[in-house]
């Protein structure tokens, strides 16, 4: 069966619903009519059984050592006459008819089959069907008994007790109004069990209709239809429905996924904005710094001294390695951002790295007169991490804990026991973090205003290769001891 596919679901189930209710109607009457049938066979069979036994019994039937025809002829039509709805006939002992009553021409069969009268004469189960001579292939309910002519058996009574004139009787009565009332009730309940099943199926189906107007009102309008949603899709996710309930709170839950993805996509689009702008910013002075001094060289070559270009010189390269810097920095959050670079890990003792990266910046220390210095516990653990990545970690961490130290300050770096890893822990004497840099610091570049201290793309590099460790960063509170970065490694 095919069904329109723009019906709804209501309008599937309440069409099958038919299907089903007029298959089974029909299937029902028809077996309740069979059922009568055979009821009316078996009961018309067994009142009747004797009926042939009673007929063989009527000594005119025989003459000598035969039949009286003549006796056997009007014995019959008497019998018809008095019980229109039995035909009976004389069978010989292989099944052929040797007399009968019947008008001209309404034999169509010459014999019939003894089987059926030998399970009667037996005692078998009833109804048992015979041939009917009067048709074809038609089979009815008997009544048989052996026709005995002096202790021998010389043919069987055979007696159709289901006629012709009765089958016309009863094909006129299935037009009878018993009948048509029969089928204008059974089509009353189908209609009425329609009418039912037509309402129940839009009442179950009507939270299906509601979490689907709001799937097509959240197709439609987006975002902005999902707090008009939430009522609905709470009170369906609570109703003890089943599957409904089941899909109204995976529905939900689905939208709360999206609204969440949606604000961090959002989050992300304005960080995305900021860090284009800070990098632009950060990119313009030191461009703008190199872009002066070397016009300047070129308009007053001649009239420059030499220790004047060789200063000028010295700026414009100091400008020039910030630029170099900043966009390596850009090109490596770019591969930490893409996925582009994966840890290749391997067991160090984070220690000697520490020494090693100190070691890097000694000089820049000096110069600036600071002091680094490590604050290593005993018995640390190795850990299991990329060398390079952890390496460059401490180097950012290091380099801005410097840039951002006064003179004769001093930069700590700390490795403590946490667990089965181990905690580190990098601090300053410098400036700290102006509060309201703390909540974006590891996010996106941010500059504060007047001098003070803010975080550059270097500290979003750190979280990048410390999350691809399974681990963060965080700025730690500490009064008066400037700015205090610690993570873990295990």
């Amino acid at each position: 069966m095919n069904l329109p596919w723009h019906w709804t679901l209501a309008r599937r189930l309440s069409a099958v619903f038919v299907v089903l209710l007029l298959t089974c109607s029909s299937v029902s009457i028809w077996l309740q009519v069979a059922a009568s049938g055979r009821y009316e066979q078996e009961v018309t069979q067994r009142l009747s059984r004797g009926l042939a036994e009673h007929i063989a019994s009527n000594a005119e039937l025989v003459r000598g050592d035969g039949l009286n025809d003549a006796a056997v002829k009007a014995l019959f039509e008497q019998l018809m006459a008095v019980n229109p709805s039995v035909e009976v006939y004389l069978l010989n002992t292989e099944g052929r008819i040797a007399a009968q009553a019947a008008p001209p021409g309404h034999i169509k069969r010459d014999r019939v089959d003894l089987a059926p009268v030998r399970q009667l004469l037996a005692g078998a189960p009833l109804p048992i069907m015979g041939d009917d001579p009067r048709g074809e292939t038609d089979r009815k309910v008997f009544s048989a008994a052996p026709l005995r002519v002096r202790g021998r058996n010389v043919g069987y009574v055979y007696v159709v007790l289901s006629g012709e004139e009765r089958e016309a009787l009863v094909a006129n009565a299935a037009e009878s109004s018993v009948l048509r009332t029969l089928l204008w009730s059974m089509g009353l309940v189908v209609f009425l069990g329609t009418l039912a099943g037509v309402a129940a199926f839009r009442l179950i189906t009507k939270p299906l209709r509601e979490l689907t107007n709001t799937v097509q009102r959240f197709e439609r309008d987006g975002m902005a239809s999902l707090q008009q949603a939430v009522p609905t899709l709470d009170r369906l996710a609570t109703d003890e429905r089943g599957e409904i309930s089941a899909l109204a709170q995976a529905f939900r839950q689905m939208t709360q996924r999206i609204a969440e993805q949606w604000r961090e996509l959002t989050a992300q689009d304005q960080q995305r904005r900021e860090l284009f702008a800070n990098v632009s910013h950060d990119l313009r002075t030191p461009l703008t710094s190199l872009h002066g001094y070397l016009e300047t060289l070129l308009m007053k070559a001649d009239t420059l001294s030499v220790a004047d270009r060789h200063r000028y010189l010295e700026i414009a390269l100091g400008q020039s390695r910030k630029v170099g810097r900043l966009a390596q920095e850009l090109f490596e959050l770019a591969r930490l951002e893409y996925g582009v670079v994966k840890p290749d890990k391997e067991r160090f003792a984070l220690a000697d790295l520490v020494q090693d990266v100190f070691q890097k910046f000694e000089l820049a220390a000096e110069a600036r007169r600071q002091r680094l210095v490590p604050q290593i516990s005993h018995g640390l653990p190795v850990v299991n991490a990329d060398l390079g990545m952890i390496e460059r970690v401490l180097t950012n961490l290091l380099d801005n804990a410097i840039r951002h130290t006064p003179e004769g300050g001093q930069v700590v770096v700390r490795l403590l026991s946490e667990g089965t890893g181990v905690r580190v822990e990098v601090s300053d004497t410098g400036p700290g973090i102006p509060k309201e840099l703390q909540s974006v610091i590891f996010r996106r570049p941010a500059f504060a205003s007047g001098g003070e201290r803010g975080g550059g793309l270097g500290l979003m590099i750190v979280q990048r290769i410390l999350q691809l460790h399974g681990s963060d960063i965080r700025l730690v509170s500490a009064d008066g001891c400037g700015a205090v970065f610690s993570f873990e490694l295990e």
